[in-house]
């Protein structure tokens, strides 16, 4: 099916919702004033050349009681997006789901599907575009941060088991949407990872193969190239979403692998394998650094997207995700990790104009790039 971006660079909100090991509930719309100040943060991505944006639901705000939805924290956020002409894709479980349900339940997919549907609906009585949604976020992460208890325990506790869980979750609510609106676009967004052995025993290398074997599983599982008896199908990914940072790489049961070092492999050679491995669109759905390394980050990312274009990977935009500065998960710390601040006393966000300068730098480069491309086409032929 055809996809179509409003803009190549997109800028993503802070959405995670989840709770804590602690059982502290997150709710990162609300901590970074997102949910108050949404039609100004649009039309502020708007105005930098950000058409297509991700943001996020607050299931656990919506869903208190079993099978009743309150959508009145997100109705604004929708006419938001309206009014200010912004593309979103909309991501319905961004870790956190509400107290009144299990998700190691049996029925967790049923009632997830049902929720998601039931969002689609009142997404698509606001706008006349199709759907453009993400399901779930990261299931690989989130998995594994149940598996080694970073978040809390979900299921019965055997390793892997929530992974499968979370898939047949995706794959009930894929098929449900494709079945309810067949031009829905449905994007996932798994980490894009390397693991390197530390050293070069048969068991370091072992482990770091059987660890990084875990970044393909959900995008394997879905398509149905593994694990056929989940009911996986390649028309339930449209779009390969691929999230980037610079600690994705790193050694097995070792620290991380600094850029720059000879076992850090290119992310060009990475979104290569990727798109050769699915045959799918992919995109970077997330992508970004902290403090004075954002504007290098987005050079080195935006070199190496440039890269596997020109090597015929089919890459169709890039994420910096978060837009916002926004507190840390663990500590609440004040992370400058966006193009726009906290919102500050008189109710704007100031922009980072290095980081700024960067993008347009870059936008110009992708928009040679592209005008290289379109000379380059052969014309059709007149026919006499």
């Amino acid at each position: 099916m055809a996809v179509n971006f409003d803009s190549f660079f997109m800028a993503g909100f802070e959405c995670s919702s989840h709770r804590r090991r602690d059982g502290v509930r997150l709710d990162l719309i609300r901590a970074t004033a997102h949910d108050r100040h949404a039609l100004e943060d649009y039309r502020l991505c708007k105005r930098y050349g950000f058409g297509t944006l991700r943001d996020g639901l607050r299931w656990h705000r919506i869903e208190k009681s079993p099978g009743q939805y309150d959508w009145s924290c997100w109705m604004p956020m929708l006419e938001a997006a309206e009014e200010a002409g912004v593309q979103v894709i909309w991501d319905l479980f961004h870790y956190g789901s509400p107290d009144c349900l299990d998700q190691g339940a049996s029925d967790f997919p049923e009632r997830f599907t049902h929720f998601a549907l039931a969002a689609l609906e009142v997404q698509q009585s606001v706008s006349d575009r199709p759907p453009l949604v993400c399901p779930l976020n990261e299931i690989n992460f989130l998995s594994w941060a149940v598996d080694d208890g970073y978040f809390p325990p979900v299921g019965p506790g055997e390793r892997g088991w929530f992974k499968q869980q979370l898939v047949r979750t995706a794959i009930a609510s894929a098929k449900a949407i494709k079945q309810r609106w067949p031009r829905a676009t449905i994007i996932w967004a798994e980490p894009l990872i390397h693991i390197a052995p530390h050293d070069g025993r048969r068991e370091s290398v072992r482990g770091a193969e059987r660890n990084l074997k875990g970044m393909y599983e959900a995008y394997d599982w879905i398509t149905g190239r593994a694990k056929p008896e989940l009911g996986g199908d390649p028309s339930f990914v449209d779009v390969i979403g691929l999230n980037f940072y610079p600690h994705n790489q790193w050694y097995w049961n070792g620290p991380t692998i600094p850029m720059g070092h000879h076992e850090y492999r290119p992310l060009a050679d990475m979104l290569i394998e990727m798109a050769d491995r699915y045959d799918k669109p992919i995109m970077l759905s997330e992508t970004g650094a902290e403090g004075s390394g954002k504007p290098s980050w987005l050079h080195y990312v935006c070199n190496e997207v440039r890269h596997a274009v020109s090597r015929g990977a089919d890459v169709r935009g890039t994420c910096w995700y978060p837009i916002t500065a926004y507190p840390g998960w663990d500590n609440s710390r004040h992370a400058e990790t966006g193009l726009f601040s906290s919102v500050v006393a008189d109710g704007s966000r100031h922009v980072d104009e290095r980081l700024l300068a960067e993008f347009e730098l870059q936008r110009r480069q992708f928009d040679e790039l592209e005008a290289q491309r379109t000379r380059r086409a052969p014309r059709p032929r007149a026919v006499a």
